[in-house]
């Protein structure tokens, strides 16, 4: 129900975007009605057997799709393997902070360049974009969430036997979860950003290739309907992730309210 209460907000945007832009006429701005009428028209018209997908979604967006989340997890399993390490090695994250502070000062577009000469073209540029754009959240997160674990249980862990990688998986990395997951929530939303970026550079499939497509034919519906989509996606994929953030962080909300 609450739900449905904040939701009410968004049909009354676009009733007034619908008045709004019918009443300009002006055809770089056109009304919600004619933006959903082409997204149906270009993704959402096929066979039921498909579910509804038409063959430009299943060129398109199921590419995008892939490098999203192929970059982020990989970011990820990077980030957290790597930010863990060095959380629990002051001496360590000293030598490598100077290095994290110079790489995610690059702004991730700039690179695309190098590395189309490094990887040619193909999957391998848009991981690498994205990687190289979504692991700075994560990294320093769980740089910082496992140098913050109460030394008191690593202590314990200790005097009950469990070696360095059991007080890792048991004790170090539970703890630093809650900022790990801020991480991982942030370095998402970048991911959404930088496949789109990527794929309107060199790219022949995705929802940036087809954004730019549009661009080019002068088709203005067709820009606000990738636009939109992109929207949709991004919604859709933060809410399936704090879904799962929640189930998994239970006890850490649990524990908030007890203290």
């Amino acid at each position: 129900m609450n739900v449905l209460a904040r939701l009410w907000f968004v049909p009354a945007v676009a009733v007034v975007w619908e008045v709004v832009t019918r009443s300009i006429g002006d055809a770089d701005f056109p009304p919600p009605s004619t933006i959903v009428a082409r997204m149906h028209e270009m993704w959402f018209s096929g066979p039921a057997s498909r579910l509804f997908l038409t063959d430009d979604a299943v060129a398109n967006i199921l590419p995008s799709l892939q490098r999203l989340f192929g970059g982020w997890l990989l970011a990820a399993v990077i980030g957290i393997v790597l930010g863990v390490v060095l959380g629990r090695s002051r001496m360590a994250a000293q030598y490598f902070d100077p290095l994290f502070e110079f790489g995610r000062a690059i702004p991730p577009p700039l690179l695309i360049p190098l590395f189309f000469i490094l990887f040619h073209a193909g999957l391998q540029v848009h991981l690498a974009t994205i990687v190289f754009g979504v692991i700075w959240p994560v990294l320093l997160n769980s740089i910082d969430g496992a140098r913050a674990v109460d030394r008191t249980y690593v202590d314990t862990g200790v005097v009950f036997g469990l070696s360095r990688a059991q007080r890792l998986r048991v004790i170090v990395i539970p703890a630093a979860s809650p900022k790990i997951f801020a991480g991982l929530r942030l370095s998402l939303s970048l991911a959404l950003i930088l496949m789109v970026i990527s794929e309107l550079f060199g790219s022949s499939d995705g929802i940036g290739y087809q954004l730019l497509q549009a661009q080019r034919g002068f088709d203005t519906p067709a820009v606000w309907a990738a636009i939109a989509l992109l929207g949709i996606l991004g919604y859709l994929v933060n809410s399936l992730f704090v879904l799962v953030e929640h189930r998994v962080l239970i006890w850490h909300r649990q524990a908030g309210r007890t203290t």
